[in-house]
């Protein structure tokens, strides 16, 4: 088997510019990466980035879950980006942060449990 070096998520929008700025909410900051004139490129981590791609075909369709080392702190994040945000808790799973972005692609954050909660 090959290894595999970087991860690349996409999220497919049905319009780019209304998409970049709602994304540059959800992430905090602009994006790293600019392939072209449809497309932006967060990177966020050593080996892993999320790009967001207009793609009125696929809109709607992307799934993306994001581990992070502290879910408190992101959903403070994006509650002052003014995000509507569904929590979900159960006893067999991690409590989540679901997030729906305005073309319908679900992003799922929950605390990685590799981190210690703060």
């Amino acid at each position: 088997m090959t290894t595999v070096t970087y991860t690349f998520a996409g999220l497919p929008v049905t319009d780019y510019a209304s998409a970049y700025d709602w994304y540059v909410g959800l992430l905090g900051r602009p994006a790293d990466v600019f392939p072209h004139d449809k497309e932006a490129v967060w990177r966020l981590t050593a080996s892993g980035a999320v790009y967001v791609v207009q793609d009125p075909n696929r809109a709607g369709s992307g799934l993306l879950t994001v581990a992070v080392t502290d879910l408190d702190t992101q959903e403070r994040q994006l509650r002052r980006a003014g995000l509507s945000i569904a929590e979900l808790v159960s006893d067999d799973a991690p409590r989540r942060l679901v997030v729906t972005d305005p073309h319908g692609n679900t992003l799922t954050f929950f605390q990685d449990p590799a981190e210690p909660a703060t």
